[in-house]
């Protein structure tokens, strides 16, 4: 078992606390739901993990962002429950990259949130430029840091 920064409670507090402030920060500007594939992969390690108090950070994230971008409550959550459950040990079935997984998983996940966005919101001629530069972002992000 690898073990990353998503293990420590203390890092995965203060990376919540910061996504939350950046997600708030960016709100006012264009970037709806900036890294939240990094709160997936946080969820899906603590799923995995079985860590119950940093999944109920984790969701709490995830509500604040869906409050704040203006999806409905727990979609986000959700989305991520039904990606753990059903997409990711078919994924793990088709490919066999350690190292790479977590990158397809965030794509996958990226591409939930334009389904809820586009049935939720609408189609905006904006959104997938900033859908395309929140998995930059977070691609980036996920390989830097964590």
């Amino acid at each position: 078992m690898t073990r990353n920064n998503l293990d420590n409670p203390i890092f995965l507090f203060a990376l919540l606390l910061i996504i939350i402030t950046i997600n708030t920060i960016s709100s006012i500007h264009f970037l709806l739901i900036m890294i939240s594939g990094v709160t997936f992969i946080s969820f899906y390690l603590s799923l995995k993990r079985k860590y119950p108090y940093s999944l109920f950070f984790i969701v709490l994230t995830f509500t604040f962002i869906e409050i704040n971008s203006g999806l409905k409550p727990f979609s986000l959550s959700l989305l991520s429950l039904f990606i753990y459950i059903f997409i990711i040990p078919k994924v793990d079935r088709i490919m066999s990259f350690n190292k790479l997984n977590e990158y397809i998983y965030i794509l996958i996940f990226y591409l939930g949130v334009f389904l809820i966005w586009v049935i939720t919101l609408g189609m905006s001629d904006s959104f997938i430029t900033i859908i395309f530069v929140n998995i930059i972002i977070d691609l980036l992000f996920f390989g830097v840091f964590i």
